[in-house]
Parts: C-alpha cells; sequence; structure tokens
C-alpha cells in the first residue's frame, strides 16, 4: 500500500521538534533565545493526564525501551508525540496497534480524501464534545488542504459530509436504531451519494473516534501542546519535567502541591481475587441453563439502562463544539427516563468475527486484519496481575467489563453467564463504565479516583482501552449488519 499524497505534505508542514514534547527549563530556554531568538511554548497542563502523575508517565518511556522505540517511529511520521499515545504507552503492545491502525485509517491510501478523513474526525470527537480530538483533526485537516470554511460548521461543508449527521449521532448514542433504510438513503443520494467502499470508511472512522473521545475524558488527556488552549508562554512551573531532564536521566521535581491520596478500601482487591475464585469454582460444578442465562442477561441490560451516574447534571455543548454536528439534544440522557427498549442482538446472528470482519476486508482491503488485531490485543492484554498480586487469571475479569458494555449496547453472548457481572462489578464500577461509554464527557476525576482504589493507574488505563474498544466494535456491529441487510 503506498501512502496518500498529501502525507508528505503533512510532514514538511510539521515544525515541531522533540522539545515541543514537553516543558522547557529557564536554562534551555534561555539558550534557545539567544540561539534562535525565538520564544518558546510550554503545556499548559501538568503533563499529559489530569488523572495521572506525570512522572509516572514519563517513567514507563524511560524505562521500557520498546516504548522508546515505538514513540521514535511515532514522532518521525508524524512530527510530534501527543498526549494520547503518551498515556497509551503503558501498554506498549496495544499502543504499537494502535498507532499501526491510525496510520492506515488516516493517511494511506483509502476510499477517502485525507481532508474528508479528518473532517469526518471533527465530526465524531464532537459529538461528544471532545475538544481534544477536535483540535488535533482541525489541525490536521488545515495541514492536508482543507478548506477552512468548513471549519465555520456543518452547513458550510459539502451536502455529501452533511448528510452524515444522522448516521453519526445514531451510531454515538443509539445504535442498534441504525436501518438499512438509512445506508439506502446515503448510497442513493443522486449527486451527493456515497460508495460502499467509502461507506465502510466513514463508519470505521465515526466508531472510532466516538469510543477515542471515550479514552480521552476517561484518562484525562490534557490538550498537546501544538493545539489551541494546550500551550503558554509564561515562565515554567517548578513542577515541570524539561526535554534535558528526560536526556540526562534526571527524576521528575515533587510536584508543588504534593499527590492527592484518595482512601483505599481494605482488601478490595482480595475480596475481587476471592469472587473470582469462587466464581470459577461454580464453573466446574455446576452450569445455568440456557433459559435462565437469557434471563440474567435480560435482567442486566434492564439494569444497565438504570444505572444512573452521579455526574447526571445537562452538559450543554459549546458553539465551537456544536457547529460540527446536527441536533445537539440528540442524546443518551432520555433514553431509560422514556420507556425505550434497546432490543437484543444476539452475537451468534450478527457478530465481528463471523460477518463484520470479512465485510470490513472485502470493502476496504486488509484493514478488517488491522481492525481484528486490534479488538484481540484489547480483549486478551494481561499482565497477570492485579494490584500487588501476581500470577493472577485476570481473563473472567476482563470478559465481564467487555459484556457488560455490550449488554449495555443489546449485545448478548449465548454461551455468557450474565450473574457474573453483578459478582465482579460493583455499582460505582458500573457508574464508571457506562458514564464513559454513554456520556463521556461527565467523566471527572472524582470519578476515576473512586474505582478500583487500589490498582494502578496502569491497570487503569488498561481498564480504559477495555471499553474503548468494545464500545467501538459495538457501534461498528450495528452498522455493519445495517449495511449487510442493504446490500442483501
Amino acid at each position: 500500500m503506498r501512502h496518500a499524497s498529501a502525507s508528505n505534505e503533512t510532514m514538511e508542514n510539521s515544525s515541531l521538534t522533540m522539545t515541543d514534547l514537553f516543558k522547557i527549563c529557564t536554562q534551555c530556554e534561555r539558550l534557545s533565545k539567544k540561539d534562535v531568538g525565538v520564544r518558546i511554548p510550554r503545556p499548559v497542563g501538568n503533563g499529559p493526564s489530569r488523572f495521572i502523575p506525570e512522572k509516572e508517565i514519563l517513567q514507563v518511556s524511560k524505562l521500557d525501551k520498546r516504548i522508546q522505540s515505538i514513540f521514535e517511529d511515532a514522532f518521525a511520521v508524524l512530527g510530534r508525540l501527543d498526549n494520547i499515545s503518551l498515556v497509551m504507552g503503558f501498554h506498549p503492545q496495544y499502543l504499537e496497534n494502535f498507532l499501526k491502525t491510525q496510520h492506515y485509517l488516516l493517511q494511506m491510501d483509502g476510499p477517502l480524501s485525507l481532508h474528508c478523513r479528518h473532517y469526518i474526525g471533527i465530526m465524531a470527537a464532537a459529538r461528544h464534545q471532545c475538544t481534544y480530538l477536535v483540535n488535533l483533526h482541525v489541525n490536521d485537516f488545515l495541514q492536508v488542504g482543507g478548506d477552512p470554511k468548513w471549519l465555520n460548521g456543518l452547513e458550510e461543508a459539502p451536502q455529501k459530509l452533511q448528510a452524515l449527521g444522522e448516521l453519526n449521532k445514531i451510531l454515538a448514542h443509539r445504535p442498534w436504531l441504525l436501518t438499512k433504510e438509512h445506508i439506502e438513503r446515503l448510497l442513493k443520494a443522486e449527486e451527493h451519494s456515497w460508495s460502499l467502499a467509502e461507506l465502510i470508511h466513514v463508519v470505521v472512522l465515526l466508531t472510532l473516534y466516538h469510543s477515542l473521545a471515550s479514552f480521552t475524558f476517561g484518562c484525562g488527556i490534557n490538550p498537546d501542546i501544538h493545539t489551541d488552549g494546550g500551550h503558554t508562554f509564561r515562565p515554567p512551573s517548578l513542577s515541570g519535567y524539561c526535554a534535558c531532564d528526560i536526556a540526562n536521566g534526571n527524576g521528575a521535581l515533587e510536584e508543588m502541591f504534593g499527590n492527592q491520596q484518595v482512601s483505599e478500601l481494605s482488601g478490595e482487591v482480595e475480596v475481587l481475587m476471592e469472587k473470582m475464585k469462587q466464581l470459577q469454582e461454580c464453573h466446574d460444578e455446576e452450569e445455568a441453563s440456557q433459559e435462565e442465562m437469557a434471563t440474567r442477561f435480560e435482567r442486566e441490560k434492564t439494569e444497565s439502562m438504570l444505572v444512573v451516574t452521579s455526574e447526571d447534571e445537562e452538559c450543554v455543548p459549546s458553539r465551537d463544539v456544536s457547529r460540527h454536528f446536527e441536533d445537539p439534544s440528540y442524546g443518551y440522557k432520555d433514553f431509560y427516563r422514556r420507556g425505550e427498549h434497546v432490543p437484543t442482538l444476539r452475537v451468534q446472528d450478527y457478530s465481528w468475527e463471523d460477518h463484520g470482519f470479512s465485510l470490513v476486508n472485502r470493502l476496504y482491503p486488509d484493514f478488517g486484519q488491522l481492525l481484528d488485531e486490534k479488538f484481540q490485543i484489547a480483549y486478551n492484554l494481561t499482565y497477570n496481575t492485579m494490584a500487588t498480586h501476581q500470577g493472577v487469571d485476570t481473563s473472567m475479569l476482563r470478559r465481564a467489563i467487555w459484556n457488560y458494555i455490550h449488554c449495555m449496547f443489546g449485545i448478548r453472548y449465548d454461551d455468557y453467564d450474565y450473574g457474573e457481572i453483578n459478582q465482579l462489578l460493583d455499582r460505582g464500577f458500573k457508574v464508571y463504565i457506562k458514564t464513559m461509554v454513554r456520556t463521556p464527557e461527565k467523566i471527572t476525576k472524582r470519578m476515576y479516583d473512586s474505582f478500583w482504589r487500589q490498582f494502578k493507574h496502569s491497570e487503569k488505563v488498561h481498564v480504559n482501552l477495555l471499553l474503548m474498544e468494545a464500545r467501538m466494535q459495538a457501534e461498528l456491529l450495528y452498522a455493519l449488519r445495517a449495511i449487510t441487510r442493504y446490500m442483501t
């Protein structure tokens, strides 16, 4: 496969250097001013994440040679290293695949033009008011020759892109409502119609950036230095890393205000491990009937609709974000209150492995394989640890998290006992999951701190990767099923 033509322009237009990734100490700034005569921008946020101490994130890249190599390769290709990648650096196997997928989706030859890809990314991220991703793709959109007028609002974009507004909102909030009629309207819109290959590219972009918005909010990602709101020219604080600190191997200075400690639940991890052990023993002794498992699924699906986030205030999108999508009032917030019912999609009837994978690979060659690898890595990723405990089989817990998210979308696995979910996921964790998947813009540091309080930050990032990929696959399943129904 070849790079799309504008990718070289992206590299040429990039003026960032490695020093743009970190804060600059006073000595380095003085030398830079003397030698170059320019002011040096510094990140506004204290590190890549508002939720995770900066020194923990940077320590990973300092100690792990594989991460250093991945970061260097990413910087060589993109001319920057964004904060999402720095946080994902806790999990190098996943990050490597994620960057490869992003590169293929945004820069390699494909059905859509480069500027359209970034504009669709803007539309998807704006749906969840994710200014971080919006600003990232606004910059990339302009770098690859996108028309600045389109950024004034969706109504300024071509009619063909405007027509994606309904698909965008349904996939983001209620993907089970997508039908073959929605697909038909996009494919038979006369001069504004999309091809099947283009539409596959579109739905992958939309589902990716809806789910990546969840990860961005869930990890408290700070703006990148080169985007709006991400930098300042004010003097550096004493708490910052400088690029020379990284090069010289110096540790981070102690944060001026100290680390806020969160009270831990005594024995939280041990209790969870004991529940996993008991469930495994129950598996070995007896298995619930199909009727009972179906009942447990329906009960869990109904209960998931009734889980109300503690941060359930109204979020009104700003004009800067809402201009990129239609119908800002459309969302998930009224869903359970209006008594709507989520229909059940049995994985045995339509699954990624047996149906979606082949459809994507047929219409967007090779990309189905990349997506499948990304899903598999996120689902199977394990270090066999839980907090300070080693040699732990976490497969049961990972499956419960993944299947709970799919249950929220009405997706059922016939061979899974949904009674395990209530055993392994407490109500507070469910509130976090539902907020992350449904209304990620409402995630707060307090919510992040309150779940799994004895676990490491790397483990919480791992959870967020699971949530992101499970959400993306759920949205994608409904989109691909609607396309399949149209084709047949």
